[in-house]
């Protein structure tokens, strides 16, 4: 629960601070799996096309938290920029699952 206390910018930094560690993380390991697996059920151009997504995404996640540090937190992230990661990451899970599952079944045979 949300401590009512706290002064809007550490209410900030306890938010979105976390929030784009986690973006930063996620988009890391897409990118590995993207870079280093090949999706048999991804084509060959749709697999680069979803590394350069992630790879953007990577980038512009990097210059708000850069921004965010420089200003010792006390900017924000309107939700809209937030909602494309979101999706991009929400595909992203799609493919890593999908992708587990079918290694598992091919161990599995």
């Amino acid at each position: 629960m949300l401590n009512p206390d706290l002064p809007e910018a550490e209410l900030l930094k306890s938010l979105l601070q976390p929030l784009l560690e986690d973006f930063k993380y996620w988009f890391a390991r897409s990118a590995t799996l993207l870079e280093t697996e090949e999706i048999a059920f991804l084509s060959s151009e749709a697999q680069s096309d979803l590394l350069g997504r992630v790879e953007q995404a990577q980038q512009e996640v990097n210059a708000a938290i850069a921004l965010f540090q420089a200003t010792g937190g006390q900017v924000g992230i309107e939700t809209a920029a937030l909602m494309p990661w979101h999706r991009l990451l929400a595909e992203c899970w799609q493919v890593s699952s999908r992708f587990r599952s079918s290694q598992s079944a091919k161990l599995g045979r």
